[in-house]
């Protein structure tokens, strides 16, 4: 798991934590994590299929805060994790997902042009930029693309009329029926929600306050909700299971490693508790008891890939990088087509510094890039290991290619024009670096006229012929 503290944007490995520990748990924050995304995507891409939106282009981002909250707009859905930890069954945040679907179909964030364009047009402008970036953890990334607060703003201004609430709530009910689920998880959270008010210590709920509910609201969803043919629909055993090993996890990273201990104590013996510790004893510096909780479930699961991962960041973390690759490689061969795990993986290879693994963590960071072309960390990284394998034009690419992706134009640019002094002229990484340019700074700004003040870009090359049987690198196609 990573997390980001309210200053940073979306992004890294979140299966490479940095400085977890000293974050306050009720510090808001931006999560990656594969097992969390992976979890959300088989529920919510069949409901943006059934709503008819692009499924693939619905960017979820992960909110590491523990009030029951999401938000949508634009193509860009929130997720808190207080949603996942306080719902009961998968259902429940099925149900909210889809609702928020509905206002992503119904086009309810195009309403009100002019405080639309006023407020949450550039929030969901920094929040579509946030979803592409991954920070690579430094101080002084400076990037200037969202603050959390703006993220999590985004909720306030999606305020939506009583008619829409309505509809979004019936929409909501048609995606899970075409679905094969139930509306009654939906139910559930709006009525635990209306029920109490969630007012505590003078703060509302923000769910509440973006989503006023009304008991003629909930009645009138209820009713609809029975006459469908899937009202009675339930989650089996296995998805309970799965999302109490969800909720474990992201409680063990999110609330202080004594809460988690007490909640989680060591006489039980369940899958979700050994995961729960394991992640409350890494957090609180206790590699021997972290080691042995997690290998406990390796030793139950060894297929589970998200056991090794946890392994291999926590041997990482604590310096034990050689000791880390093996599991960070199992991860990967239960689960190739996750960028995330093969970032894990080249990183810890890289850090060996040993000329066979360097090349082997160019590998694996250049297969994850092509499965996140966009990720900046994994950019950085590979970076990192060309540099070490004394590639110097490559790890300025790599650099132009990682500053880019996280909005840092000007500093892209500059590392691009840096590469393009040392590839060789025309090859495809010499016209990936002459693009990056263009599109950093423009083609008019590339190109000044008479008495401009810039450095022209590099003049745009003819497709060179490829020699007979040339076979270009695809990472740089």
């Amino acid at each position: 798991m990573k997390i980001f503290a309210a200053r940073s944007v979306l992004a890294g490995v979140f299966a490479v934590a940095v400085a977890m520990a000293a974050a306050p748990a009720s510090a808001q924050s931006l999560l990656r994590d594969v097992e969390i995304e992976e979890w959300l995507d088989d529920y919510s891409r069949p409901i943006f299929r059934a709503a008819g939106i692009p499924a693939d282009e619905i960017q979820i981002l992960i909110i590491g805060d523990q009030s029951f909250n999401a938000f949508a707009g634009g193509l860009v859905m929130g997720v808190n994790t207080g949603l996942i930890t306080i719902s009961e069954t998968p259902n429940e945040i099925e149900g909210v997902i889809a609702h928020e679907a509905g206002h992503i179909a119904l086009a309810h964030t195009t309403r009100s042009d002019e405080a639309y364009a006023a407020a949450s047009r550039p929030m969901i402008l920094s929040l579509v930029l946030a979803a592409g970036a991954i920070a690579a953890g430094a101080t002084d990334a400076g990037l200037g693309l969202l603050a959390l607060g703006q993220t999590v703003g985004v909720a306030n201004v999606l305020k939506y009329s009583r008619g829409q609430e309505s509809s979004a709530d019936q929409a909501a009910l048609t995606y899970l029926d075409a679905v094969g689920s139930s509306g009654a998880g939906l139910i559930q959270s709006f009525k635990r929600l209306s029920g109490s008010q969630i007012v505590h210590s003078q703060r509302v709920n923000p769910y509440l306050q973006s989503h006023p509910l009304a008991l003629a609201r909930v009645n009138a969803l209820e009713e609809r909700a029975a006459s469908l043919p899937n009202f009675g629909a339930r989650n089996t055993p296995e998805e309970i299971a799965r999302l109490k090993m969800i909720q474990a996890k992201i409680l063990g990273f999110m609330q202080p490693a004594q809460f988690t201990l007490r909640q989680y104590p060591p006489a039980d013996l369940s899958d979700p508790a050994r995961y729960a510790r394991a992640v409350a004893y890494y957090r609180a510096t206790d590699m021997d008891k972290a080691v042995k909780e997690i290998d406990g479930l390796i030793d139950l699961h060894p297929d589970n890939p998200y056991f090794y991962e946890l392994k291999g960041q926590m041997l990482f973390e604590f310096g034990r990088v050689a000791e880390s690759v093996a599991p960070h490689r199992r991860s990967v061969e239960l689960k190739p087509g996750k960028a995330l795990l093969r970032i894990n993986l080249g990183r810890a290879l890289a850090a060996s510094e040993e000329p066979d693994d360097l090349d082997a963590a160019v590998k694996e960071l250049k297969a994850a890039l092509l499965v996140e072309p966009d990720n900046s960390f994994g950019w950085f990284e590979l970076a990192r290991a060309y540099g070490a394998l004394g590639k110097e034009g490559l790890a300025d690419l790599a650099m132009a290619e990682s500053r880019y992706n996280v909005g840092a134009k000007p500093e892209a640019a500059q590392f691009a024009r840096r590469a393009l002094q040392k590839l060789p002229r025309g090859t495809p990484e010499w016209r990936q670096a002459t693009d990056i340019v263009v599109a950093s700074i423009g083609v008019e700004a590339a190109n000044p006229g008479r008495g401009g003040e810039r450095d022209p870009a590099p003049e745009r090359p003819q497709e060179p012929a490829p020699d007979k049987g040339e076979v270009p690198d695809p990472q740089f196609n």
